[in-house]
C-alpha cells in the first residue's frame, strides 16, 4: 500500500478489523485482526516499487518455501521475490505463475497464517483468472499437486474448483477468463452479511464497485476497488440462489 493508515482506516470501518502494528524492524506491517485472530496483513510497497499498484496477494503455505520456489521455477514460474526469512514468524517468496498471475508462499514458524475464515468480515475464497487456463492447471499441479473438478460447461462458463491430493476439501478456484482484457491475477473474496450494504459502505468509503451486485449459486456477490486501488470481492452465501453447476 501507499498508505497504510489510510488503509487501515478503509478496511477497519468496512470489516471492523483491529490491526496491530508490527516491531520496527517489520518496516510498517500491519497485522489484522478479527476477533482477536488474525485475518490479513496490510505492509507498504518495497522501496523502489512505488509505481507498483496496490494488490491484495493470495499467499499458499508450504513446508518447505525454498523447495516449492524450486518447483515454480522448474514448471514455467518465476520467482519475483526469493525466499527470505520473516523476522522469526515465517519464511516467504513471491512469484508469479507463467502467464503472469501473482502470488505468495508462506512457511509458518510462529506466525502461521490466517487463523479466522468462512464468517463475516474474513476471507472465503481466493480464485485465479486467467487466460491460459490449462497452462495455469498443469503449473499448480506440479508447484502445488492441486487436483481439480470442472464446475463450468466447458462453453460459457469454465471453472473449476482445485484441492489437496486425498482431501477433497475445496481450497479455490480457477477461471477461464481468456475473454476478458485484464491480466491474470488471484482474486480474494471476502464473506459478508450483507453485500449490499457491504457494497454501499465501501462506496462510501472511496472504494468503486466494478461489478455487482449480481446473486447466484455460491451467493450474492461482487467486485470492489479500494481507494488505493487494490481489488478484491465480497459475498454472502446465506443468499445463494439457483443450482450449483456441475461439471459437462
Amino acid at each position: 500500500m501507499n498508505d497504510t493508515a489510510a488503509a487501515r482506516d478503509f478496511y477497519s470501518a468496512l470489516f471492523g478489523w483491529e490491526f496491530q502494528d508490527g516491531p520496527p524492524e517489520a518496516g510498517g506491517y500491519l497485522m489484522a485482526t478479527l476477533d482477536g485472530r488474525p485475518a490479513a496483513g496490510v505492509g507498504p510497497k518495497p522501496e523502489g516499487m512505488g509505481e507498483m499498484p496496490s494488490v491484495w496477494t493470495t499467499y499458499f503455505a508450504a513446508e518447505r518455501a525454498d523447495e516449492i520456489a524450486h518447483r515454480v521455477s522448474e514448471s514455467g514460474g518465476q520467482v519475483l521475490m526469493p525466499p527470505f526469512d520473516v523476522l522469526d514468524v515465517g519464511r516467504m517468496f513471491v512469484a508469479a505463475d507463467p502467464a503472469g498471475g501473482v502470488f505468495g508462499v508462506w512457511e509458518a514458524k510462529a506466525h502461521n497464517g490466517s487463523g479466522v475464515y468462512n464468517q463475516h468480515g474474513a476471507y472465503c475464497w481466493n480464485e485465479l483468472h486467467t487466460p491460459a487456463y490449462d497452462r495455469a492447471h498443469e503449473f499448480y499441479h506440479s508447484v502445488f499437486g492441486w487436483q481439480y473438478t470442472e464446475i463450468g460447461d466447458g462453453e460459457n462458463f469454465t471453472y473449476s474448483t482445485f484441492a489437496l491430493p486425498g482431501d477433497g476439501h475445496e481450497l479455490g478456484g480457477v477461471m477461464d477468463a481468456s475473454a476478458l482484457s485484464t491480466p491474470p491475477y488471484w482474486l480474494t473474496w471476502i464473506q459478508v452479511d450483507d453485500t449490499d450494504g457491504a457494497l454501499a459502505k465501501a462506496t462510501e468509503l472511496g472504494a468503486s464497485v466494478i461489478m455487482g451486485p449480481d446473486d447466484g449459486p455460491f451467493g450474492r456477490s461482487g467486485i470492489l476497488q479500494a481507494p488505493q486501488g487494490e481489488v478484491f470481492a465480497v459475498i454472502d452465501p446465506a443468499k445463494a440462489v439457483g443450482e450449483v453447476p456441475t461439471g459437462s
